[in-house]
């Protein structure tokens, strides 16, 4: 495989889907509960016969929440290159797979894996309409992905709330083809990944080799009942910045604690928009507390710590602060997000021909003195 430039954690939001698709493509008996675009007095949104808000159309994120100029330096960015210009005009760069291309040519990309509008799962607040909403995206990406398929990585979105839709969605996707991997919800919603019901599932996941993903979820926010704006605001910071790590810390100890990385391992993991700085201190945690406490009652072949490196991945963004972590989480364990500028062989990720990635730097004098640290603690 040859060595490209892959995004390792980008997405396709609900905001920037086709409007009437969830209506047009559902069963006649699901079709009067889909998402679909209705014109407001603020501009498009996305909304359901239930009246339950799902963002505006062809806005920012996953939540789909306005364009506000100066919030952000990357949608500022966005807005500056005409995306949601083109937006409001009907021209969706994000879900139009041509256009889609022409953005990773000018973005020096040759290829992105693709999460998508698994958080709208609980936002639809319907379990029933939202699985049937799962599929039609799932379809919908296949054909999209089926424009440039080396280019176009997409996962397929899978129910969670419920094992047994899961096990049928993930083995129905194995059984059609056209995506690379799984994207599963940041938390069980009945029962946690490690318990013996989520055991078929693996067996699909370890049978297939179809790599898993766990992608950051929004927060869980706590009561502010009577609480003022500004606290709520500083609340809602504070629930951001710590949920975008500890539900994936969460899933990862249960994976290897549980047993389920023990028990099936081909199963491949990967945890996306999450970082890295918590995967040391988790690892080692682990380690502590199979060492002094369980050793002798969970039946594991191997210590915590060596189940990461031997199935789990993750993406972050080349920065300064991560470089003291990246020795202890494995060079060869980490998938690089879409600001940094790295080439990759993603054998373990598409392909599944090998159990590590390897990297080497696209010249860029921006970030020439941090690629050398890097390879410095590589080798």
């Amino acid at each position: 495989m040859r060595q490209r430039a892959i995004s390792g954690d980008s997405h396709i939001d609900l905001s920037w889907m086709p409007p009437q698709l969830f209506v047009d493509e559902a069963s006649p008996a699901l079709k009067s509960r889909m998402p679909f675009v209705v014109d407001s007095p603020e501009g498009p949104r996305w909304t359901t016969n239930a009246n339950v808000p799902l963002g505006f159309a062809c806005q920012v994120g996953a939540t789909g929440r306005k364009y506000v100029p100066g919030m952000s330096a990357r949608t500022d960015k966005m807005a500056a290159e005409g995306l949601f210009d083109d937006g409001a005009n009907g021209i969706r760069r994000v879900s139009e797979p041509k256009l889609r291309i022409e953005a990773q040519d000018r973005d020096q990309i040759d290829g992105e894996l693709i999460y998508g509008i698994l958080g709208m799962s609980d936002r639809l607040k319907d379990p029933v309409a939202s699985v049937e909403m799962l599929r039609i995206y799932n379809d919908w990406l296949v054909d999209f992905c089926q424009f440039a398929p080396q280019r176009l990585l997409g996962l397929a979105q899978i129910p969670c709330h419920d094992v047994n839709l899961a096990v049928a969605e993930a083995n129905r996707i194995a059984t059609t083809g056209g995506l690379r991997g799984f994207d599963m919800a940041a938390a069980g919603k009945q029962k946690p990944y490690f318990h013996p019901d989520w055991t078929p599932f693996w067996e699909l996941a370890n049978e297939t080799r179809i790599p898993v993903h766990f992608h950051t979820f929004g927060p869980e926010m706590p009561d502010m009942t009577g609480w003022d704006a500004p606290t709520k605001e500083k609340a809602r910071g504070a629930a951001f910045a710590r949920g975008q790590f500890l539900r994936a810390s969460d899933i990862l100890s249960g994976l290897i604690m549980g047993g389920v990385l023990d028990r099936h391992s081909s199963v491949r993991i990967v945890f996306a928009e999450s970082g890295i700085g918590w995967i040391p201190y988790l690892l080692d945690r682990l380690n502590w507390c199979w060492d002094e406490e369980f050793k002798n009652s969970l039946a594991l072949s191997l210590r915590p710590s060596e189940y990461w490196h031997r199935q789990c991945y993750a993406s972050f963004q080349a920065e300064e602060s991560a470089l003291p972590v990246l020795q202890t989480v494995g060079y060869d364990n980490v998938l690089w997000a879409s600001t940094s500028r790295i080439r990759m062989d993603f054998g373990p990720i598409l392909s599944n021909s090998s159990p590590r990635c390897s990297a080497t730097w696209i010249p860029d004098p921006r970030q020439d003195s941090l690629w050398k640290r890097c390879e410095a603690l590589r080798h």
